[in-house]
């Protein structure tokens, strides 16, 4: 094997190997813990396989904010996997070819943990090829020891305080993973069904009109409800008697040419039995709040569990009793559907419906369906005992938690307050699934005795751990379900705190946020911290957006993702941290190559820049200033400089980490290369004493300064030039441990009235005079510049002469005279 042949120039490759080696060896990121330390909230990523674009784009933007913090006194910046779970536990059942279903419990955790253990090496180090600047040896699990005593010890604490009950409750599931899930666990996907229109005999010969997209729960039916104050009508259809409402009337009458027989109000036909088709019984015309005479045919039909609305009106009509039909596969259990999926059940009994003239219409429509956003499978409802947390009760008390919270951006807080007033039940805490924290519980079937555990036993795993209950003195029932991955994430805080013998209290200074978990991550951890402590988790929290590829999110199936690694091989870290800075907080991103394209240039430049700067301060010692004062320009250049500290400096602290950067690109690109630089090279190299050192202060400290401010962003080459020119001056063991740039103040006195920006304007339109005449940079020039600019520009205007090749500047109209 031959060596590769060394690039030419900068080698980002070959760079940032170096810092990440060098950051880990120097343990550069250590926390030290400190009074009022900046505390993060960090985000445990799930372990994946991987990391994908959208975690190196939000994981980039919180890394900035976490750099510039530890610049101004230190931060507090563990990192945290997330383990334990649904994903994790499909991940081992892809990687190691085996099905939970087919192992004991505690051999599938046992399986999964050493699997995790293989492979959360590799599955970190794509956070460190990104320059996240956590510190890795204050780093948790949310599935070891510690994370599960404090996830038991958290569900211990809220059970006592009467915050968590366990009851048999038709529950979101998803018959894929076979687990009940929680709400904020459901995605929307638009499917493509039948709204089918089915009529019911009455006791008295006639029959009622209904329609519904899920007719394949007939067999469950438990009852059909109407608006008893509404007007309803029955109508002629082919000799048969059909009950309406009078508003549907108007709908169907062309239709199904209907004759009007007689009108009444629901509270007429309340009380009369219906037989419904394919049903185990005979229901009950009533009268409930969601039968709206103007939707539909005004009338509407009822099964166990078939939607959120099935299971209101349950809670409303006590007296309806449950027809359970379905398992927790999803397979129906009865009748002509037994062992179907609802899908095939589905295309059954509309067959069977328009063979017996039951259907009397049918419409194919698109309809938004709740589907389990880990698999995306299609939800049921299902009696299943389970555990859960009281929120219904505390929705104004946790919307004024969210108040106290303040968001970035503001607008942002909307999708809390949206989510807080759009809960429709308690949150479920747990999973029927193998893997994950077990419930510290047991419970006695004899005398309905829920055993816990105690404090000093966790971690625990009920199924390894015999309890007998206090009462009748039997061995209890081991709790079997584990707690949902959102009940241990929600303790993060606690959890990272832990890493420092709980030195980091409530409330954090910080918690970045995907705008996608708002209901999830943000929304639980906000209850906890409410519940446990009665406190908010962090003081701001800062909302990243997603990145898209042509205006459309990123998704394999659909083939547009791009791999952050192919990214990091072909153009660097630094230039996919550019990329990310682009993008304000709360807002999405398309992926554009020519941004990495302008990041890999900015820091090729940044190099070349550097270089050429320290080729001329070679017997610079960093800090001597001149005798006298400065040079004007140098002053008027340094006043710019302070201004740019001053808006970074400012950007920073409202998070507006995008704004500073394309502050410091502009003024990097502009001002220092294409100006000052150019202004300046004549005095470094011909001039002595005041002059050149003025020159010389001002170019390092300049440079220092910029180095500083873009090192939150592109920390690995800024880090190289750190080390390479800056650390045998400074003494600094890292630039990303220096104090970040002070704003320190204009400097007055400057006998000119001209501004750094006044003069590039002029400089500018001297360079565009000469490109226009097709005449190179350092053409000599006689130049005519008005009165009132040579009055402004004063003693910079020799800075001028010479930055522009002028041999003489004269007073009058503006104009640039090539000499031959």
């Amino acid at each position: 094997m031959t060596d590769k042949p060394k690039k030419k120039g900068y080698d980002f490759t070959e760079v940032e190997a170096k810092i990440k080696e060098f950051w880990e060896k120097e343990k550069i990121f250590k926390t030290q813990i400190k009074d009022n330390i900046y505390s993060i909230d960090t985000p445990p990523p799930t372990v994946s396989g991987k990391m994908h674009i959208g975690h190196a784009f939000s994981y980039a933007q919180q890394d900035f904010i976490a750099r510039y913090r530890r610049m101004n006194g230190g931060v507090f910046y563990p990192f945290g996997t997330d383990d334990n779970g649904l994903p994790t536990e499909r991940l081992v059942e892809k990687l190691k070819k085996v099905k939970s279903k087919n192992m004991s419990r505690t051999e599938f955790i046992k399986l999964c943990l050493k699997t995790i253990e293989e492979i959360r090496p590799d599955f970190i180090n794509d956070w460190k090829n990104l320059g996240v600047s956590a510190d890795y040896d204050k780093c948790y699990s949310t599935i070891d020891d510690e994370s599960r005593k404090i996830s038991q010890k958290g569900f211990l604490d809220l059970y006592k305080k009467g915050e968590i009950y366990k009851n048999k409750f038709p529950t979101l599931w998803c018959p894929e993973c076979q687990t009940a899930i929680a709400q904020a666990e459901l995605e929307d996907k638009e499917r493509s069904t039948y709204l089918v229109y089915i009529k019911a005999k009455v006791e008295d010969g006639s029959f009622i009109i209904y329609a519904t997209t899920r007719p394949e729960l007939h067999p469950g039916c438990i009852g059909i409800s109407i608006n008893e104050n509404g007007q309803y009508v029955k109508v002629k259809s082919n000799g048969e008697s059909w009950i309406i409402s009078k508003d549907a009337l108007e709908k169907m009458k062309e239709e199904f040419d209907l004759e009007l027989e007689e009108e009444f109000l629901g509270k007429d036909i309340i009380g009369k039995k219906v037989e419904i088709p394919y049903a185990e019984q005979t229901v009950e015309i009533n009268h409930d709040i969601s039968a709206k005479t103007e939707y539909g045919t005004g009338v509407v039909y009822y099964c166990s569990y078939g939607g959120l609305d099935c299971v209101q009106w349950l809670g409303r009509h006590p007296e309806a009793k449950p027809i359970h039909v379905m398992d927790e596969s999803g397979s129906y259990t009865k009748g002509l559907f037994k062992g179907l999926k609802s899908p095939e059940a589905r295309e059954k009994i509309i067959e069977l419906l328009e063979k017996e003239g039951s259907l009397i219409k049918k419409e194919k429509m698109n309809h938004a369906v709740n589907t389990h956003d880990k698999c995306g499978t299609d939800i049921e409802f299902i009696a299943t005992p389970q555990w859960f947390i009281k929120l219904m009760d505390k929705k104004d008390k946790l919307i004024k938690q969210g108040n106290k919270v303040k968001w970035y951006p503001e607008y942002m807080h909307k999708r809390y307050d949206n989510w807080v007033n759009g809960l429709e039940w308690d949150w479920n805490i747990s999973r029927n699934r193998h893997f994950g924290i077990p419930i510290p519980a047991w419970e006695c079937k004899d005398c309905n005795e829920i055993i816990i555990a105690e404090e000093k036993e966790l971690p625990i795993d009920p199924l390894q751990t015999k309890k007998s209950c206090p009462k009748c003195g039997k061995e209890a029932t081991p709790e079997v379900m584990v707690l949902d991955t959102w009940a241990t994430s929600s303790m993060s805080p606690k959890i990272a705190s832990n890493l420092v013998g709980d030195k980091v209290k409530l409330p954090y200074s910080l918690r970045p946020n995907a705008h996608d978990i708002i209901r999830t991550w943000a929304f639980y951890t906000i209850t906890r911290a409410y519940l446990h402590e009665n406190k908010i988790p962090w003081k701001d929290i800062v909302i990243s957006g997603i990145v898209s590829l042509k205006g459309e999110k990123m998704s394999k199936s659909k083939g547009n993702v791009i791999d952050p690694k192919t990214v990091l091989e072909n153009y660097g870290a630094d230039a996919l941290r550019f990329w990310a800075s682009g993008s304000k907080l709360g807002s999405d991103l398309d992926y554009q190559e020519q941004d990495l394209v302008a990041g890999k240039k900015t820091a090729t430049k940044f190099w070349n820049a550097t270089k050429f700067v320290f080729m001329n301060l070679e017997d610079y010692d960093g800090k001597t200033k001149p005798k006298s004062r400065l040079e004007t320009i140098d002053i008027i250049f340094l006043n710019k400089l302070n201004q740019l500290v001053q808006t970074c400096t400012e950007s920073f602290e409202k998070y507006e980490y995008s704004k500073a950067k394309l502050e410091i690109e502009k003024f990097f690109w502009k001002d220092f290369c294409d100006n000052y630089l150019e202004i300046v090279k004549k005095r470094i190299y011909n001039s002595q004493g005041d002059e050149k050192i003025s020159a010389q202060y001002s170019l390092y400290k300049s440079l220092l300064t910029i180095t500083k401010l873009l090192s939150p962003i592109m920390p690995f080459i800024t880090e190289e030039t750190y080390q390479t020119y800056f650390k045998k001056i400074e003494k600094g063991k890292s630039i990303h441990t220096s104090s970040w740039p002070k704003a320190e103040g204009q400097i007055k006195e400057i006998p000119c009235h001209a501004d750094f920006d006044s003069f590039s304007e002029v400089l500018s339109q001297i360079r565009q005079a000469k490109t226009a005449a097709q005449k190179a940079m350092n053409s000599e020039i006689t130049l005519t510049l008005e009165k009132d600019i040579i009055k402004n520009l004063g003693e910079t205007l020799k800075d001028l002469q010479e930055v522009t090749n002028a041999k003489e500047i004269k007073e009058g109209k503006f104009n640039v005279a090539f000499i031959n």
